[in-house]
């Protein structure tokens, strides 16, 4: 087996590699004054099973690229099988015609990376699982549940939890979270004006008194997120936590955070952490490294990754 890192998420890269055991492959990887990325492998790679990890995090499509070029170096260095391993994917989000003469651009990036020599793809809760039928080639999309299930089991064990789904579309997700504790569920409904804000229009189910997680996938902007925790507090709710999956947290959506009604905010590493992140008195990051390194060791041995979550 070997790791190869592209420059996303170093930190996670890393440790997913001190987690296996296994050193990092050389590579070089660098850009030319025009901006065009160079990738060369410094390593033998001829006949090996070769696992990319490579977010599609910001800088987006400057990382697209570069994972796209690292896995076209690596089959043609004779790779006898390449995992792209992508924590985060970006453009997920675009997964369907939201409009007239609007793209499907999650299909698009399917295709590329395809296009590009990949044999199987491993991500990490998908916005939208029918993501996976967008490729033709094996996709394992794993959940951070277990992780926020031990976290929250460490610190909240004892009380009466509501889980809470920031929108319909989200409600499959909490409900799964909310089955392992035998809690309630709510649903914050709302209504979208434009992409990036949100109005919370109401709470369905009784919150009051009670410690509500709101489950998700993504924070963006986080004024999902914020709205929903101020429309729990005034219905109620004794405390407000988001646990969320991917920190994309753009733009001001830290700063929004820390002054709102969230109690903490509860995401994993994913994405590389941030300065601002780091720095947030009610922001908490979940290392994933030890469940990526878990599932690249079962799909180098061809051994059940889906059981992992039983």
């Amino acid at each position: 087996m070997k790791l190869v890192a592209g420059n996303s998420n170093r930190p996670l890269a890393e440790a997913i590699s001190s987690a296996l055991g296994i050193g990092l492959t050389r590579t070089s990887i660098r850009r030319f004054s025009d901006s065009e990325i160079f990738v060369e492998i410094l390593e033998n790679v001829r006949g090996e099973d070769v696992f990319l990890i490579q977010s599609t995090s910001t800088p987006t499509n400057d990382n697209l690229m570069e994972l796209l070029i690292c896995l076209d170096a690596l089959k043609r260095a004779s790779a006898q099988r390449v995992t792209a391993v992508m924590p985060y994917f970006g453009y997920a989000r675009q997964d369907r015609k939201s409009s007239p003469r609007t793209p499907i651009s999650a299909k698009l990036v399917a295709n590329l990376i395809e296009a590009s020599g990949a044999n199987r793809v491993l991500t990490l809760d998908l916005h939208a699982g029918q993501i996976q039928g967008f490729f033709d080639i094996p996709v394992d999309n794993l959940y951070a549940a277990p992780v926020m299930v031990d976290d929250i089991r460490l610190n909240y064990n004892n009380e009466p939890l509501m889980f809470v789904s920031p929108d319909v579309g989200g409600v499959l997700r909490a409900r799964a979270m909310a089955k392992r504790f035998e809690a309630d569920l709510s649903i914050v409904d709302k209504r979208r004006e434009r992409a990036g804000q949100s109005e919370v229009m109401n709470i369905i189910g009784d919150v009051e008194g009670r410690r509500c997680m709101i489950v998700d996938d993504i924070v963006d902007s986080a004024g999902t997120l914020c709205n929903a925790a101020a429309a729990l507090k005034e219905a109620g709710a004794k405390a407000v936590h988001g646990y969320v999956s991917h920190a994309v947290l753009s733009g001001e959506a830290v700063a929004r955070v820390s002054s709102s009604e969230l109690d903490s905010l509860v995401v994993t590493d994913t994405i590389q952490t941030t300065e601002a992140v780091k720095g947030a008195d009610n922001i908490r990051v979940l290392p994933i490294a030890p469940l990526m390194a878990e599932s690249i060791l079962r799909i180098s041995s061809e051994t059940s990754v889906s059981s992992l979550f039983d």
